[in-house]
């Protein structure tokens, strides 16, 4: 019985610790929220350049300021339907890590709408559906009154792609290419 105590201890104060501040945004009718400490800037949809060979989710790779960073369809990614642009569409430039590494990742949402703070008692685990659904990459379902906010670990969802490498490869081409135009 004591175990049961210290495992819902350890479980509320997991989630004590993920409140906080979370920028939230949609796709469709379906809400999110990011840590706010993840997102560097938030800029109007822009031209793409898209990058052969990548996965379907993978939009290309941007310009922004003179660094060259990838650019992921979160719907894509997320297995929902595309859809197109409209004057809400953004990109989120998102800050992740991977290993000792930080990258800078935009993903393409269907509008941002606020940023709010959520409270630790109004985050609950995230639903397990089973073995066959990983939802690893939740950090917990944030309640807002009657709504429900999927709080997104965005390192993880970005996880297991080598976004950086696609970005150095992309610049390192435009730079060549530069270079052959110039002579």
């Amino acid at each position: 019985m004591p175990q049961t105590t210290t495992q819902s201890g350890q479980s509320g104060q997991s989630l004590l610790e993920k409140e906080g501040k979370y920028l939230t945004f949609a796709l469709g009718p379906e809400e999110y929220g990011l840590e706010i400490l993840k997102v560097r800037e938030i800029i109007g949809y822009m031209d793409i350049t898209a990058v052969p060979q990548t996965p379907h989710h993978v939009k290309g790779v941007i310009n922004l300021r003179g660094q060259v960073i990838p650019v992921i369809d979160l719907r894509a990614k997320f297995g929902m339907e595309t859809t197109d642009v409209t004057d809400q569409t953004c990109i989120i430039v998102v800050e992740t890590s991977q290993g000792h590494r930080k990258f800078s990742t935009g993903i393409v949402v269907d509008r941002v709408q606020e940023v709010l703070d959520i409270a630790g008692e109004d985050i609950e685990e995230a639903p397990q559906f089973g073995s066959s659904v990983n939802t690893d990459f939740i950090l917990g379902m944030g309640k807002i009154g009657e709504s429900v906010k999927i709080l997104l670990d965005i390192d993880k969802v970005l996880a297991g792609e080598d976004y950086g490498s696609l970005a150095e490869s992309a610049s390192g081409a435009r730079t060549q290419k530069s270079v052959s135009e110039e002579t």
